[in-house]
């Protein structure tokens, strides 16, 4: 059986490193993505169990990615990283997820956890 996989999609290369580390423990696949073209494709390679959206990245805002990760079939859970504290309740109520950076990292994995039914 495959292992869930999760997507992780922040500008920030050591926030990716340190996602990926630690749910390649827990027994995740990850992917990553930079930006939100690398995470549109990454999403079209790969059936995902969760996504991990940084909210800004770079120019880009990670919510214009939610509504295609949430019209899939099966829908795609988000949780919105970041450390932005000026998120909207919009922002909050677009995501199925949220952590604050810094993260602990019991706080990523009883997230994600959570959202991928393990």
């Amino acid at each position: 059986m495959d292992r869930p996989a999760v997507l992780v999609v922040d500008d920030e290369p050591s926030i990716r490193l340190l996602c990926r580390i630690n749910l390649e423990l827990e027994g995740y696949d990850v992917l990553e993505a930079g930006s939100l073209a690398e995470a549109r494709a990454a999403a079209d390679s790969r059936d995902l169990s969760v996504v991990l959206l940084d909210l800004r990245i770079g120019n880009e805002h990670g919510a214009d990615l939610v509504d295609e990760l949430h019209g899939r079939e099966p829908p795609v859970p988000v949780v919105f990283v970041t450390g932005s504290a000026d998120m909207t309740p919009v922002d909050h109520g677009a995501a199925d997820g949220y952590l604050q950076k810094p993260f602990k990292i019991d706080a990523l994995l009883r997230t994600v956890g959570e959202l991928a039914g393990r």
